[in-house]
């Protein structure tokens, strides 16, 4: 009897366990939606994200209440221009997984070809808490003679299962990448990298002489760019090695709109007079910034 006993009890416990496992495994993706403005078509907007997340199994929506006390505690203001480490302090308040920022608004404007006409848009931008990366950005925007027609089809579009699909496939790209960033940093026996000094000054005192590039290039301001009237800065940090060459190169600031991968790829063909270190030349990470905006017209 003793030993069935014992035998019953040890089955329950691994039931147990195996229950607690499973919902460990199976807990639901959080993800937050922050306000998108104050006006009317940023609430509904909001409102047609949310239902869009909320309306499948594979995410858990925050509450909104919750999510804006929780982005005004710490002084959020709105900002579709973050850091890495501001990216991840604002995840890391809201307590969820993934977060949407962004911005909705209904303008008049007027063209050469058309002289009034109303243009209705949803800047929206996904953000992983544990990085602090921006991982999808898109601005559907709609032109119509008056604002209530440009609100309705921008509505409509927000209603549509590919902008959940489109939102869920970043997500589960945005996890697996993760995961094998981690798997390659567990495994990875490379040796850190010097990170430049703020400062031609501390570099003279500590023996250095920060990498220069052969020639500055200009990153091109793209129509995606143009087309939002964005102005923002990007970040990039810079793995330049002993030769010169640019090994590695990541954002450390996003602004979405296409100005992020306009950095990347002009900061890819930059070659640099190396890093130099009581005369060797040695490898060396450094914060380059660029500056973005909109042309006059």
């Amino acid at each position: 009897m003793k030993g069935s006993t014992a035998l019953s009890s040890l089955i329950a416990l691994l039931i147990i366990i195996s229950r607690v496992t499973g919902q460990t495994n199976d807990r639901l993706v959080t993800v937050a939606v922050l306000d998108l403005g104050s006006s009317t078509i940023a609430r509904l907007a909001n409102d047609k994200l949310r239902q869009s997340l909320a309306a499948h199994r594979e995410f858990s929506v925050s509450d909104s209440e919750l999510t804006a006390a929780a982005a005004r505690g710490t002084g959020y203001s709105g900002s579709l221009n973050l850091s890495l480490s501001e990216a991840r302090d604002l995840g890391a308040v809201l307590a969820a997984d993934f977060y949407l920022l962004g911005d909705a608004q209904t303008l008049r404007r007027s063209s050469s070809t058309n002289d009034k006409y109303f243009e209705s848009y949803c800047t929206i931008f996904l953000i992983s808490s544990r990085t602090g990366r921006l991982i999808h950005w898109e601005r559907p925007s709609f032109r119509a003679e008056t604002d209530k027609t440009a609100e309705a089809q921008l509505l409509n579009r927000l209603s549509q299962e590919d902008v959940y699909h489109t939102l869920a496939v970043s997500i589960r790209r945005a996890q697996e990448d993760e995961r094998n960033e981690r798997a390659l940093i567990i495994d990875s026996q490379e040796p850190v990298i010097t990170e430049a000094p703020d400062d031609d000054q501390q570099a003279q005192a500590e023996g250095l002489r920060l990498p220069k590039p052969y020639r500055r290039l200009r990153p091109e301001y793209p129509d995606t760019a143009a087309t939002a009237d964005a102005e923002a800065t990007v970040d990039a940090l810079v793995d330049v090695g002993a030769d010169g060459e640019v090994s590695q190169v990541r954002i450390a600031r996003w602004a979405g709109f296409g100005l992020d991968e306009a950095t990347l790829t002009t900061v890819r063909q930059l070659h640099f007079f190396p890093a130099m270190k009581n005369g060797t030349a040695v490898p060396m990470r450094v914060l380059l910034r660029y500056n973005f905006r909109k042309s006059a017209k």
